[in-house]
């Protein structure tokens, strides 16, 4: 598989699949997609099958799948979605069997972290941490050029570490994981209250009700110069940073690249995170700076890389 040639590249969201046709180099050939019927495995399955066959030319070589979720990249199975009727699904080997081209699977942060690490904000770079920050908080670790999944494939969960033990409950049934406190849901929460103990431009722009204010409207009324907005930005973005120096004090990489969808708030969110980090980083002043930038593939990441993984990791494996 060395050479030219092409993949498919597949991100299985849980509200919409999104599925390229990518060129080794990294470029974007051909794109489609679909909503996901994230209830029903079988049909999600189907989905996933039918974009991968639409997509497919004679110049594919192999099929990348990324899903959110607890996945075995070395058999091909997601054993645990969170936002996916998928259970112990054996998506490699029904891909395989259907298309009849080689499949790796993978979690959909990992695969996202592969694709900015080879061909967006990463590149450059051998050691390199991905913080995906959405509705919660997914992860992927470059380590020396390489995806580092751990003994079982599920590495880089960082979002579901407990930094407030009695905080907000989490879909993984803990409570104050850190994607409650640092990610989209932090914003709506903070949002919402500040709604209603407030007669703010939040509570306007959600038509006075203060259970309609979400994330996209708390972005709207900070870029809008709303104090109360920028004050629930700081605080997401300070308990981001410190849950990002953490994690550099672990993993040591060269640079954090994040992404995700709370990363159209921009410098609302990075700012404050960057300042906590450098507050919170052990020995700031006596290690090299880590820097901590945007993410540049934006939605395609997960695809993007994805596919690549199929090209590279499937490559060494027929090599």
């Amino acid at each position: 598989m060395g050479g030219a040639g092409e993949a498919i590249g597949i991100d299985v969201g849980g509200t919409k699949i999104n599925a390229l046709r990518v060129a080794r180099g990294g470029t974007i050939l051909a794109r489609s997609g679909a909503s996901t019927p994230a209830d029903d495995s079988e049909r999600t399955l189907a989905t996933t099958i039918r974009l991968a066959s639409e997509l497919r030319t004679p110049g594919v070589l192999a099929v990348g799948v990324g899903a959110a979720g607890l996945v075995d990249a070395a058999d091909g199975v997601l054993r645990f979605a969170p936002n996916l009727a998928w259970r112990e699904m054996t998506i490699a080997a029904r891909m395989r069997d259907s298309l009849g081209l080689p499949c790796q699977v993978d979690n959909d942060a990992n695969a996202a972290a592969y694709g900015e690490y080879r061909f967006g904000a990463g590149r450059g770079y051998r050691h390199m941490l991905l913080v995906a920050v959405g509705t919660g908080i997914g992860g992927g670790i470059v380590s020396d050029g390489r995806l580092f999944r751990g003994a079982h494939g599920f590495a880089a969960e960082i979002g579901h570490i407990i930094v407030e033990p009695d905080g907000p409950l989490c879909g993984c049934g803990n409570r104050g994981c850190w994607e409650q406190v640092a990610a989209g849901r932090a914003i709506d929460r903070m949002g919402k209250q500040a709604a209603r103990e407030h007669d703010s431009i939040l509570r306007s722009l959600a038509g006075g009700d203060p259970e309609g204010v979400t994330g996209r409207l708390v972005t709207e009324a900070a870029g809008r110069d709303d104090a109360i907005a920028r004050g629930i930005f700081a605080e997401v973005g300070r308990r981001l940073g410190q849950g990002i120096a953490g994690l550099v004090n672990v993993l040591d990489p060269q640079v954090v690249v994040v992404g995700g969808g709370a990363m159209e708030a921009g410098g609302l969110l990075l700012d404050p995170a960057r300042a906590a980090f450098d507050e919170a980083v052990e020995g700031l002043e006596h290690r090299p700076r880590v820097p901590i930038v945007a993410a540049e593939l934006g939605n395609d990441a997960g695809a993007v890389g994805a596919a690549t993984l199929a090209l590279d990791e499937l490559g060494r494996v027929m090599a």
